[in-house]
Protein backbone atom coordinates (compact mmCIF):
# COMPACT_ATOMS: atom_id res chain seq x y z
CA UNK A 1 0.00 0.00 0.00
CA UNK A 2 0.85 3.42 -0.25
CA UNK A 3 2.18 5.43 2.41
CA UNK A 4 1.22 8.75 1.21
CA UNK A 5 0.06 11.35 3.54
CA UNK A 6 -0.57 14.63 2.10
CA UNK A 7 0.81 17.44 -0.42
CA UNK A 8 4.00 19.63 0.85
CA UNK A 9 4.99 22.90 -0.56
CA UNK A 10 8.62 22.61 -2.47
CA UNK A 11 9.81 26.07 -1.11
CA UNK A 12 8.23 26.85 2.41
CA UNK A 13 6.69 23.17 3.54
CA UNK A 14 2.95 24.31 4.06
CA UNK A 15 1.10 21.19 4.62
CA UNK A 16 -2.06 20.14 2.91
CA UNK A 17 -3.61 16.92 3.20
CA UNK A 18 -4.44 14.37 0.26
CA UNK A 19 -6.47 16.16 -2.51
CA UNK A 20 -6.65 17.65 -6.13
CA UNK A 21 -4.72 20.44 -5.99
CA UNK A 22 -2.49 21.41 -9.64
CA UNK A 23 -2.05 25.11 -8.47
CA UNK A 24 0.58 25.18 -6.80
CA UNK A 25 1.80 26.70 -3.20
CA UNK A 26 -0.86 29.59 -2.09
CA UNK A 27 1.42 30.88 0.37
CA UNK A 28 4.54 30.86 -2.32
CA UNK A 29 2.49 32.23 -5.04
CA UNK A 30 3.66 35.93 -5.00
CA UNK A 31 7.27 35.36 -4.06
CA UNK A 32 8.11 32.63 -6.32
CA UNK A 33 5.36 30.56 -7.52
CA UNK A 34 6.40 26.82 -6.39
CA UNK A 35 4.73 23.48 -6.73
CA UNK A 36 3.52 20.96 -4.44
CA UNK A 37 5.03 17.34 -3.33
CA UNK A 38 3.17 14.42 -1.80
CA UNK A 39 4.07 13.41 1.53
CA UNK A 40 5.01 10.23 2.73
CA UNK A 41 5.32 8.06 6.46
CA UNK A 42 8.70 7.34 5.86
CA UNK A 43 9.37 5.64 9.07
CA UNK A 44 6.83 2.93 8.00
CA UNK A 45 8.39 2.97 4.37
CA UNK A 46 11.64 2.05 6.27
CA UNK A 47 10.38 -0.96 8.11
CA UNK A 48 8.98 -2.46 4.45
CA UNK A 49 11.82 -1.56 1.90
CA UNK A 50 15.32 -2.91 2.29
CA UNK A 51 17.41 -4.19 -0.52
CA UNK A 52 16.18 -7.90 0.12
CA UNK A 53 12.55 -7.10 -0.12
CA UNK A 54 12.77 -5.23 -3.75
CA UNK A 55 15.16 -8.26 -5.29
CA UNK A 56 11.48 -10.27 -4.09
CA UNK A 57 9.45 -8.13 -5.77
CA UNK A 58 8.22 -8.23 -9.23
CA UNK A 59 9.56 -5.48 -12.19
CA UNK A 60 7.80 -2.37 -13.03
CA UNK A 61 6.87 1.18 -10.72
CA UNK A 62 4.64 -1.16 -8.50
CA UNK A 63 7.34 -2.61 -6.96
CA UNK A 64 7.56 0.90 -4.94
CA UNK A 65 4.08 1.04 -4.00
CA UNK A 66 4.74 2.61 -0.65
CA UNK A 67 6.91 5.12 -2.01
CA UNK A 68 3.93 6.37 -4.77
CA UNK A 69 0.55 8.03 -4.23
CA UNK A 70 -1.85 5.83 -6.01
CA UNK A 71 -2.84 2.60 -3.97
CA UNK A 72 -2.07 -0.88 -6.76
CA UNK A 73 -6.28 -1.63 -7.19
CA UNK A 74 -6.08 2.20 -8.94
CA UNK A 75 -3.10 1.92 -11.08
CA UNK A 76 -3.68 1.13 -14.76
CA UNK A 77 -0.49 -0.81 -15.94
CA UNK A 78 0.84 -1.05 -19.52
CA UNK A 79 4.59 -2.68 -18.49
CA UNK A 80 6.13 0.90 -18.21
CA UNK A 81 9.24 1.16 -16.36
CA UNK A 82 12.44 -1.15 -15.55
CA UNK A 83 13.80 0.51 -18.71
CA UNK A 84 17.31 -0.68 -19.01
CA UNK A 85 20.59 1.14 -18.21
CA UNK A 86 23.03 1.30 -21.18
CA UNK A 87 26.66 1.76 -20.69
CA UNK A 88 27.47 3.93 -23.75
CA UNK A 89 31.76 3.60 -24.33
CA UNK A 90 32.61 4.59 -27.86
CA UNK A 91 29.64 7.76 -27.43
CA UNK A 92 31.64 8.78 -23.83
CA UNK A 93 35.02 9.04 -25.18
CA UNK A 94 33.87 10.97 -27.93
CA UNK A 95 32.93 13.14 -25.08
CA UNK A 96 35.49 12.96 -22.83
CA UNK A 97 34.04 10.45 -20.70
CA UNK A 98 35.18 6.95 -19.35
CA UNK A 99 32.18 5.99 -17.56
CA UNK A 100 28.89 6.78 -19.42
CA UNK A 101 26.03 5.41 -18.61
CA UNK A 102 22.16 6.43 -20.70
CA UNK A 103 18.82 5.79 -19.33
CA UNK A 104 16.82 4.47 -22.29
CA UNK A 105 13.42 5.59 -21.89
CA UNK A 106 12.43 5.39 -25.54
CA UNK A 107 11.18 1.47 -24.46
CA UNK A 108 8.77 3.23 -22.66
CA UNK A 109 5.36 1.59 -23.48
CA UNK A 110 4.13 5.05 -25.68
CA UNK A 111 7.77 5.35 -26.38
CA UNK A 112 8.65 8.05 -23.53
CA UNK A 113 9.85 8.68 -20.08
CA UNK A 114 6.12 11.09 -19.28
CA UNK A 115 4.53 7.29 -19.49
CA UNK A 116 5.95 7.44 -15.37
CA UNK A 117 4.42 10.21 -14.91
CA UNK A 118 1.30 9.56 -16.78
CA UNK A 119 1.23 5.61 -14.70
CA UNK A 120 1.01 7.51 -11.24
CA UNK A 121 -1.32 10.91 -11.96
CA UNK A 122 -4.05 8.48 -14.12
CA UNK A 123 -4.15 6.24 -11.10
CA UNK A 124 -4.88 9.62 -8.94
CA UNK A 125 -7.47 10.54 -11.44
CA UNK A 126 -9.09 7.44 -10.30
CA UNK A 127 -9.01 7.70 -6.67
CA UNK A 128 -10.79 10.96 -7.55
CA UNK A 129 -13.03 10.11 -9.26
CA UNK A 130 -12.06 12.74 -11.90
CA UNK A 131 -14.59 12.70 -14.96
CA UNK A 132 -11.69 12.87 -17.49
CA UNK A 133 -7.84 13.23 -18.39
CA UNK A 134 -6.86 16.87 -19.53
CA UNK A 135 -3.14 17.85 -20.71
CA UNK A 136 -1.94 20.60 -22.60
CA UNK A 137 0.77 19.24 -24.76
CA UNK A 138 2.73 18.88 -28.17
CA UNK A 139 4.27 15.93 -27.44
CA UNK A 140 5.36 13.17 -25.24
CA UNK A 141 2.90 14.08 -22.46
CA UNK A 142 -0.34 13.74 -24.46
CA UNK A 143 0.52 10.80 -25.91
CA UNK A 144 1.37 9.43 -22.41
CA UNK A 145 -1.57 10.78 -20.65
CA UNK A 146 -3.64 9.43 -23.99
CA UNK A 147 -2.58 5.69 -23.12
CA UNK A 148 -2.53 5.54 -19.81
CA UNK A 149 -6.01 7.19 -19.89
CA UNK A 150 -7.12 4.43 -22.28
CA UNK A 151 -5.92 1.62 -19.63
CA UNK A 152 -7.57 3.14 -17.14
CA UNK A 153 -11.26 3.27 -19.32
CA UNK A 154 -10.88 7.30 -18.75
CA UNK A 155 -11.78 10.34 -21.45
CA UNK A 156 -9.00 12.06 -22.42
CA UNK A 157 -8.86 15.55 -24.00
CA UNK A 158 -5.35 17.32 -25.30
CA UNK A 159 -4.96 20.37 -26.13
CA UNK A 160 -2.31 20.78 -28.43
CA UNK A 161 -1.40 24.00 -31.22
CA UNK A 162 -0.94 23.77 -34.49
CA UNK A 163 2.01 22.68 -36.09
CA UNK A 164 2.56 20.24 -33.48
CA UNK A 165 5.02 17.14 -34.74
CA UNK A 166 2.47 14.60 -36.63
CA UNK A 167 3.75 11.41 -35.54
CA UNK A 168 3.08 12.15 -32.15
CA UNK A 169 -0.58 13.89 -32.47
CA UNK A 170 -1.39 10.70 -34.72
CA UNK A 171 0.06 8.22 -31.88
CA UNK A 172 -2.57 10.54 -29.32
CA UNK A 173 -5.23 9.70 -31.70
CA UNK A 174 -4.61 6.46 -32.08
CA UNK A 175 -5.08 5.93 -28.88
CA UNK A 176 -8.45 7.46 -28.77
CA UNK A 177 -7.62 10.84 -27.28
CA UNK A 178 -10.10 13.76 -27.95
CA UNK A 179 -7.16 15.97 -29.57
CA UNK A 180 -7.70 20.02 -30.42
CA UNK A 181 -5.55 22.65 -31.64
CA UNK A 182 -5.07 25.80 -31.00
CA UNK A 183 -3.48 28.82 -32.33
CA UNK A 184 -1.44 29.91 -29.39
CA UNK A 185 -0.03 28.02 -26.67
CA UNK A 186 -1.50 30.41 -23.90
CA UNK A 187 -5.19 29.96 -25.49
CA UNK A 188 -4.50 25.77 -24.63
CA UNK A 189 -3.48 26.96 -21.46
CA UNK A 190 -7.05 28.92 -20.76
CA UNK A 191 -8.78 26.41 -22.32
CA UNK A 192 -7.38 23.50 -19.53
CA UNK A 193 -7.88 25.48 -17.19
CA UNK A 194 -11.43 25.72 -17.84
CA UNK A 195 -11.72 22.13 -17.71
CA UNK A 196 -9.95 21.71 -14.69
CA UNK A 197 -11.71 24.05 -12.62
CA UNK A 198 -15.34 24.36 -14.34
CA UNK A 199 -15.85 20.72 -15.31
CA UNK A 200 -13.86 18.10 -13.46
CA UNK A 201 -10.91 17.30 -15.72
CA UNK A 202 -7.43 16.10 -14.01
CA UNK A 203 -4.92 17.90 -15.52
CA UNK A 204 -1.59 15.92 -15.92
CA UNK A 205 0.27 18.44 -17.44
CA UNK A 206 0.67 23.05 -16.42
CA UNK A 207 -2.17 25.22 -17.77
CA UNK A 208 -0.97 28.39 -16.21
CA UNK A 209 1.92 30.89 -15.93
CA UNK A 210 3.88 31.68 -14.17
CA UNK A 211 4.64 27.52 -14.52
CA UNK A 212 5.19 25.66 -11.39
CA UNK A 213 5.36 22.09 -12.66
CA UNK A 214 3.57 19.31 -13.60
CA UNK A 215 0.44 17.38 -11.52
CA UNK A 216 2.26 16.75 -8.56
CA UNK A 217 1.16 13.11 -7.62
CA UNK A 218 2.38 12.48 -11.69
CA UNK A 219 5.73 14.22 -11.17
CA UNK A 220 6.22 11.64 -8.50
CA UNK A 221 6.58 9.08 -10.77
CA UNK A 222 10.02 9.81 -12.00
CA UNK A 223 11.64 9.65 -8.37
CA UNK A 224 11.19 5.83 -10.24
CA UNK A 225 14.11 6.90 -12.23
CA UNK A 226 16.70 7.03 -9.39
CA UNK A 227 15.38 3.88 -7.56
CA UNK A 228 15.77 2.07 -11.16
CA UNK A 229 19.25 3.65 -12.06
CA UNK A 230 20.40 2.79 -7.92
CA UNK A 231 19.14 -0.81 -8.30
CA UNK A 232 20.91 -1.06 -11.99
CA UNK A 233 23.95 -0.23 -10.37
CA UNK A 234 24.18 -2.16 -7.33
CA UNK A 235 23.38 0.85 -4.97
CA UNK A 236 26.45 2.89 -6.06
CA UNK A 237 25.18 5.71 -7.31
CA UNK A 238 27.03 7.75 -10.12
CA UNK A 239 28.19 11.04 -9.48
CA UNK A 240 25.89 13.34 -11.80
CA UNK A 241 22.77 12.55 -13.24
CA UNK A 242 21.77 15.05 -16.85
CA UNK A 243 18.19 15.38 -17.88
CA UNK A 244 16.77 17.74 -20.48
CA UNK A 245 14.78 20.25 -18.66
CA UNK A 246 11.54 22.47 -19.19
CA UNK A 247 9.65 22.61 -16.27
CA UNK A 248 12.07 20.12 -14.65
CA UNK A 249 9.14 17.91 -13.53
CA UNK A 250 11.61 14.30 -13.91
CA UNK A 251 14.67 16.67 -12.78
CA UNK A 252 13.13 17.20 -9.84
CA UNK A 253 11.15 13.94 -9.60
CA UNK A 254 14.41 12.00 -9.70
CA UNK A 255 16.63 14.47 -7.36
CA UNK A 256 13.41 13.56 -4.52
CA UNK A 257 13.99 9.72 -5.14
CA UNK A 258 16.94 9.82 -4.44
CA UNK A 259 16.57 12.22 -1.38
CA UNK A 260 14.66 9.62 -0.44
CA UNK A 261 16.80 6.68 -0.83
CA UNK A 262 19.31 8.27 1.26
CA UNK A 263 16.98 8.92 3.89
CA UNK A 264 16.15 4.88 3.75
CA UNK A 265 19.65 4.14 4.65
CA UNK A 266 19.68 2.64 0.75
CA UNK A 267 22.30 4.93 0.00
CA UNK A 268 25.35 6.36 0.76
CA UNK A 269 25.69 9.19 -1.61
CA UNK A 270 23.62 11.94 -3.72
CA UNK A 271 24.34 12.62 -7.14
CA UNK A 272 24.63 15.78 -8.52
CA UNK A 273 21.92 17.08 -10.47
CA UNK A 274 22.21 18.66 -14.09
CA UNK A 275 19.59 20.90 -15.92
CA UNK A 276 20.14 20.98 -20.01
CA UNK A 277 17.91 24.08 -20.85
CA UNK A 278 16.98 26.16 -23.98
CA UNK A 279 16.60 30.03 -23.01
CA UNK A 280 18.90 30.28 -19.78
CA UNK A 281 16.87 31.18 -16.91
CA UNK A 282 17.78 28.45 -14.52
CA UNK A 283 21.68 29.42 -15.42
CA UNK A 284 20.07 33.23 -14.55
CA UNK A 285 18.11 32.24 -11.26
CA UNK A 286 21.56 30.55 -10.01
CA UNK A 287 23.39 32.99 -10.62
CA UNK A 288 21.30 35.88 -8.97
CA UNK A 289 20.57 33.84 -5.67
CA UNK A 290 16.67 34.23 -6.45
CA UNK A 291 13.73 32.26 -6.34
CA UNK A 292 11.83 32.98 -8.93
CA UNK A 293 12.87 31.96 -12.26
CA UNK A 294 13.29 34.92 -14.67
CA UNK A 295 11.22 34.60 -17.95
CA UNK A 296 13.80 34.56 -20.79
CA UNK A 297 13.09 33.81 -24.65
CA UNK A 298 14.34 30.70 -26.03
CA UNK A 299 15.70 30.41 -29.79
CA UNK A 300 13.16 29.51 -32.44
CA UNK A 301 12.90 27.79 -34.19
CA UNK A 302 14.49 25.13 -32.22
CA UNK A 303 14.64 21.69 -33.23
CA UNK A 304 13.96 20.27 -29.49
CA UNK A 305 10.40 21.77 -29.55
CA UNK A 306 9.87 20.01 -26.44
CA UNK A 307 12.14 21.93 -24.44
CA UNK A 308 12.24 25.29 -25.88
CA UNK A 309 10.46 27.12 -22.98
CA UNK A 310 10.81 30.61 -22.09
CA UNK A 311 10.69 29.94 -17.99
CA UNK A 312 11.33 26.97 -16.11
CA UNK A 313 10.24 26.23 -11.96
CA UNK A 314 11.27 26.40 -8.59
CA UNK A 315 11.16 22.78 -8.15
CA UNK A 316 13.76 22.43 -11.23
CA UNK A 317 15.95 25.19 -9.55
CA UNK A 318 15.84 23.62 -6.03
CA UNK A 319 16.79 20.37 -7.34
CA UNK A 320 19.91 22.01 -9.03
CA UNK A 321 20.51 24.11 -5.53
CA UNK A 322 20.08 21.22 -3.21
CA UNK A 323 22.31 18.63 -5.31
CA UNK A 324 25.23 21.60 -6.28
CA UNK A 325 24.25 20.90 -9.64
CA UNK A 326 24.10 23.57 -12.80
CA UNK A 327 22.29 24.38 -16.14
CA UNK A 328 24.25 24.45 -19.02
CA UNK A 329 22.65 25.29 -22.36
CA UNK A 330 22.23 23.74 -25.62
CA UNK A 331 23.04 25.32 -29.03
CA UNK A 332 20.05 24.43 -31.62
CA UNK A 333 22.86 23.39 -34.04
CA UNK A 334 24.07 21.15 -32.10
CA UNK A 335 21.48 18.64 -31.69
CA UNK A 336 21.03 16.52 -34.88
CA UNK A 337 24.81 15.64 -35.50
CA UNK A 338 24.89 14.22 -32.37
CA UNK A 339 21.82 12.23 -32.71
CA UNK A 340 23.81 10.81 -35.69
CA UNK A 341 26.90 10.02 -33.70
CA UNK A 342 25.28 8.74 -30.61
CA UNK A 343 22.98 6.37 -33.60
CA UNK A 344 26.03 5.42 -34.88
CA UNK A 345 28.06 4.55 -31.85
CA UNK A 346 26.21 3.18 -30.08
CA UNK A 347 22.79 2.20 -31.75
CA UNK A 348 20.37 4.42 -29.87
CA UNK A 349 18.34 6.72 -31.91
CA UNK A 350 17.55 9.40 -29.43
CA UNK A 351 14.84 12.44 -29.54
CA UNK A 352 15.73 15.92 -30.07
CA UNK A 353 15.23 17.19 -26.55
CA UNK A 354 17.34 14.04 -25.57
CA UNK A 355 20.49 15.30 -27.54
CA UNK A 356 20.14 18.31 -25.32
CA UNK A 357 21.39 16.72 -22.74
CA UNK A 358 24.46 15.40 -24.56
CA UNK A 359 25.53 18.53 -25.80
CA UNK A 360 25.60 20.49 -22.02
CA UNK A 361 27.29 17.24 -21.22
CA UNK A 362 30.17 17.47 -23.61
CA UNK A 363 30.47 21.33 -22.99
CA UNK A 364 30.73 20.24 -19.19
CA UNK A 365 33.14 17.51 -20.24
CA UNK A 366 35.21 20.56 -21.79
CA UNK A 367 34.91 22.92 -19.23
CA UNK A 368 36.35 20.67 -16.57
CA UNK A 369 33.22 20.36 -14.42
CA UNK A 370 33.15 16.82 -15.05
CA UNK A 371 36.21 14.84 -15.07
CA UNK A 372 37.06 12.44 -17.63
CA UNK A 373 36.55 9.26 -14.35
CA UNK A 374 32.94 10.72 -12.93
CA UNK A 375 30.20 8.47 -13.59
CA UNK A 376 27.51 10.05 -15.39
CA UNK A 377 24.02 8.93 -16.10
CA UNK A 378 22.34 10.96 -19.17
CA UNK A 379 18.67 10.18 -19.25
CA UNK A 380 17.12 9.37 -23.03
CA UNK A 381 13.77 10.80 -22.95
CA UNK A 382 11.85 9.50 -25.96
CA UNK A 383 12.73 8.00 -29.42
CA UNK A 384 13.91 9.87 -32.15
CA UNK A 385 11.15 7.93 -34.18
CA UNK A 386 9.06 10.73 -32.05
CA UNK A 387 9.90 13.39 -34.93
CA UNK A 388 11.60 11.35 -37.91
CA UNK A 389 10.97 14.43 -39.84
CA UNK A 390 13.43 16.51 -37.89
CA UNK A 391 16.60 13.98 -38.39
CA UNK A 392 15.46 13.51 -42.15
CA UNK A 393 16.51 17.14 -42.73
CA UNK A 394 20.02 16.38 -41.45
CA UNK A 395 20.60 12.91 -43.32
CA UNK A 396 22.27 13.08 -47.18
CA UNK A 397 20.13 12.25 -49.71
CA UNK A 398 20.17 8.16 -50.12
CA UNK A 399 22.28 7.07 -53.38
CA UNK A 400 20.33 4.69 -56.27
CA UNK A 401 21.81 1.75 -57.61
CA UNK A 402 21.04 -0.66 -60.66
CA UNK A 403 21.55 -4.42 -60.01
CA UNK A 404 24.88 -4.21 -60.52
CA UNK A 405 27.72 -5.30 -57.86
CA UNK A 406 30.47 -3.16 -59.48
CA UNK A 407 27.85 -0.30 -59.29
CA UNK A 408 27.40 -0.78 -55.51
CA UNK A 409 30.75 -1.16 -54.70
CA UNK A 410 31.36 1.98 -56.03
CA UNK A 411 28.72 3.59 -54.50
CA UNK A 412 29.46 2.32 -51.10
CA UNK A 413 33.04 4.39 -51.72
CA UNK A 414 32.17 7.36 -52.51
CA UNK A 415 28.72 7.98 -50.71
CA UNK A 416 29.71 6.30 -46.91
CA UNK A 417 33.29 5.67 -47.13
CA UNK A 418 32.94 2.11 -47.32
CA UNK A 419 35.36 -0.07 -48.66
CA UNK A 420 34.20 -3.61 -49.67
CA UNK A 421 36.45 -6.45 -47.85
CA UNK A 422 37.03 -9.39 -50.06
Amino acid sequence: MSYLTGLDCIRCNASFGIEPRFDGCPDCRQEAPSNLTPRYDLSKAARDLSVASLNGRPPGMRRYRELLPPDVQNAATLGEAETPLLPCERFGRRVGLRRLFLKDESQNPSGSFKDRLAFTAVAMARRFGAKAVGVSSTGNAGAAAAAYAARAGLPCIVLTVQGAASAIVTQMQAFGAMVVATRTKIDRWRLLQTGVTEWGWFPTSPYFGPPVGSNPYGVDGYKTLAYEVCEQMNWDPPDWCILPVAYGDALFGMWKGFEELAHLGLIRKKPRMLAVEVAGCLTAALASGEDAVPELFAPTPYVAGSISVNQSTYQALHALRASGGTAPIARNDELLGLQRDLAADEGIYAEPSSLATLAGLRRLCEEGVISQNDTVVAVNTASGLKDAPATATAVPKIPTVDSDAAQLEETLKNAYGYRVER
